[in-house]
């Protein structure tokens, strides 16, 4: 099959961003290009910004603000649900809009709420986008004054992962009870586009050809977990779509390529992945898997499978495992010579190296559920959503370097820029 890609550019910008960001700080306030995560805009008189790193706390509904290398200190947090009694009126109100908030409760939540999924920055660092599951939103909040500055609801009643557009200036979500993922203006909230997905939307990649991957994940909060039962979790496939147009490019159906290269033992539901700066292959975890897959894009065909060590302290009864992940957190070194895996069932991280896909040190880690880059690109940095800590490990040794604590079962992490000087919402 014939590769997908028009263009050789690396779909990871750390590079960029640091350029972006020292050169911020040489011209205070002139102008540079919208990164993902926040980078100033070609306006005038930009404010100078710092980076950093948005911590998203799911159960109690606040956004940690660290810093983005060095010791990863926290520099403030950001309530994203002010707004959380009017939110409660209306569920509370609506029979229909409550069995789902209750269930959200008792499905993915864990018996918790879940105020806060993903986030990003606008591009001139003056608000945090959010996506709140257990309200079905995506709001825009002023970080000057925590204030909602716009509100988008979702199709459907959760809304899950987010992406940022290259130039940071859209922000897709999936609405993962409608089967839709939803593209924002992320400064007004307006829809762009939006479109149609297989069961469950999840995680979404925009890749520098322009295009947009959305990998659905089936239905992840039954019981019916063992192999045998895999046809009762629906239609899971990865879509990729036109980032413009938003027509369907391509669908690729995992089931198929898990047949052809022998393992068809392996779920198909696609839950993280990484590129690599080329965005020829594709690494991706999969549900009740404790490992990772490689995917050649221009290929179309997996070339090689992972296991990484089970911990033997991990319950073998697989409805046990959270949402069907039993490892949930994937993310490559800027050079793409190491990856860096979130064991979340199995309570470590692991740094890989991708020629040899050889495990280094298994770094002892509480339920890490996400995996992300630091600003400087030597660290992968996980949360560790069981101890309620961000912790960093140096890609060069694999080993722990830095850990900070942070709100109720931190999740998603992102990098992010903020304004200079500041330490938090005013009044907060």
């Amino acid at each position: 099959m014939p590769s997908l890609r028009t263009s050789s550019a690396r779909p990871r910008r750390l590079a960029a961003a640091l350029a972006a960001a020292v050169a911020l700080v040489a011209t205070a306030g002139g102008t540079g290009s919208a990164l993902p995560g926040g980078a100033a805009t070609g306006a005038p008189q930009a404010a100078a910004l710092r980076e950093a790193m948005f911590v998203g706390n799911n159960w109690d509904g606040t956004a940690d603000v660290i810093a983005a290398r060095g010791d990863f200190h926290r520099i403030g947090r950001v309530n994203v649900i002010p707004d959380k009694e009017e939110r409660l009126r209306e569920i509370y109100l609506n029979p229909v809009k409550l069995a789902f908030f209750l269930g959200v409760r008792s499905g993915p939540g864990e018996g918790h709420d879940q105020f806060v999924d993903d986030m990003y920055a606008t591009p001139d660092g003056s608000s945090m986008v959010v996506s709140r599951p257990s309200f079905a939103d995506v709001v825009s909040l002023d970080l000057r004054t925590g204030r909602i500055n716009w509100r988008f609801p979702v199709a459907g009643y959760r809304a899950d992962h987010m992406a940022v557009s290259p130039d940071g200036t859209r922000v897709a979500v999936s609405a993962s009870t409608a089967n839709t993922v939803h593209v924002l203006d992320i400064g007004t909230g307006r829809e762009i586009g939006s479109f149609r997905t297989g069961d469950k939307p999840h995680e979404n990649v925009f890749t520098s050809d322009g295009l947009l991957w959305n990998m659905s994940i089936g239905e992840v909060t039954t019981a019916l977990d063992a192999p045998w039962l895999d046809w009762t979790k629906g239609d899971r496939r990865i879509t990729v779509v036109d980032a413009t147009t938003f027509r369907t490019v391509r669908v690729i159906d995992m089931r198929e390529r898990l047949d052809a290269f022998g393992r068809s033992d392996l779920s198909d539901a696609v839950r993280p992945v990484a590129f690599t700066p080329d965005e020829k292959k594709l690494y991706l975890q999969v549900s009740f898997y404790n490992g990772l897959l490689e995917y050649d894009v221009t290929t179309d065909r997996i070339t090689r499978a992972k296991v990484l060590p089970g911990n033997p302290k991990t319950d073998p009864d697989r409805t046990t495992w959270v949402n069907d992940s039993r490892h949930h957190g994937l993310s490559m070194s800027p050079d793409g010579d190491r990856l860096c895996v979130a064991g979340t069932m199995d309570d470590y991280a692991t740094v890989v190296d991708r020629a040899t896909l050889q495990e280094g040190p298994l770094v002892e880690a509480s339920k890490p559920y996400w995996a992300t880059v630091s600003g400087d690109g030597r660290s992968c940095v996980i949360s560790e959503s069981g101890a309620d800590r961000v912790t960093a490990i140096d890609f060069a040794t694999g080993r722990r370097v830095a850990s900070v604590d942070v709100g109720d079962h931190p999740q998603r992490v992102r990098l992010a820029h903020v304004p200079a000087d500041w330490t938090g919402p005013s009044g907060s």
